[in-house]
């Protein structure tokens, strides 16, 4: 079909004109993208430099030899592959046991309806408001009561708590926009709560589920400052400590702190472009529902 014979018979073009203001966002998004890359492009410039190439050319000169002693004193010096699996075991743990916290208490309260619903979601919201440097002592003093502090347990058990509270929030508004004729109709076809529970409300959300479990993950692999107070054994300890480490009260080596931050932030990178359908999906589809 020619174009004439399209326009004849109003058929809409497939492509259309960009316009100046089109080009202008583009423009604009563009070089945002570029503010925003620009720290990890200055990363990788300088963690395959050595200490006397960056004294010699600075931050954003390119490298004149490419160097590993960066990556490798960082690897060896803090022993890499056990603060690895600290962090991947305590960020995976609190995501997993997160999620399923939050699914339950949203279901108490978005569909089970439990009496003083909205005092309760209140306390949530303002719990997620709380900072966490007011929760340093009233947590060491409790943990080191039970007999867990200096223990990844500890770790586990915080965070679980304080990212299901932000998750609890989340679901039980999602869950209170529910159809109730569907839940009507399957409570008359005698499903018991769990029946619909598990057949019917935790099959719909498992977009929402999907998308709070890779925050989870990434939010609790970047904890700083709980960990630090918490984790004092060097085996206990997790990644952003270690890199914390290596910055000393007088003295700096910024290509090895440069390297210990790229290889740090590896493992989150790949875990998200892993995860990165489920995650655009789960976002997608709850704009939709």
């Amino acid at each position: 079909m020619t174009s004439a014979t399209a326009r004849k018979m109003n058929i809409p073009r497939a492509h259309k004109n960009r316009t100046v203001g089109d080009w202008t966002i583009m423009v604009l998004l563009i070089i945002g993208g570029l503010v925003m890359l620009f720290p990890f492009i200055v990363l990788l410039l300088n963690a395959f430099k050595t200490t006397a190439d960056y004294n010699a050319s600075g931050p954003l000169a390119w490298p004149h030899e490419f160097s590993l002693d960066g990556l490798i004193k960082f690897w060896t010096r803090v022993n890499y592959p056990e603060k690895l699996w600290n962090s991947i075991w305590t960020s995976g743990l609190v995501a997993v046991l997160a999620v399923i916290l939050s699914m339950f208490n949203a279901f108490a309260l978005g569909i089970g309806r439990v009496k003083g619903r909205r005092w309760i979601v209140l306390l949530i919201m303002l719990a997620n408001m709380l900072p966490q440097e007011a929760m340093l002592y009233p947590l060491y003093i409790m943990f080191k009561e039970i007999g867990l502090y200096n223990s990844p347990w500890a770790i586990v058990i915080i965070f679980t708590v304080i990212q299901s509270a932000f998750g609890t929030y989340l679901l039980s508004s999602v869950y209170g926009t529910f159809p109730k004729a569907i839940l009507e109709a399957a409570t008359i076809d005698g499903a018991s709560r769990w029946t619909i529970f598990k057949d019917i409300v935790f099959p719909i959300s498992k977009p929402t589920l999907s998308v709070m479990l890779v925050f989870f993950f990434i939010w609790t692999w970047n904890e700083y400052m709980i960990p630090m107070a918490f984790l004092i054994d060097n085996s206990t300890q997790t990644i952003p400590i270690a890199v914390s480490s290596l910055t000393g009260d007088r003295l700096m080596d910024v290509t090895t702190t440069a390297a210990a931050s790229l290889i740090s932030i590896v493992p989150t990178l790949i875990f998200y472009l892993i995860f990165q359908r489920t995650l655009s999906r789960g976002i997608t589809s709850g704009a939709v529902k």
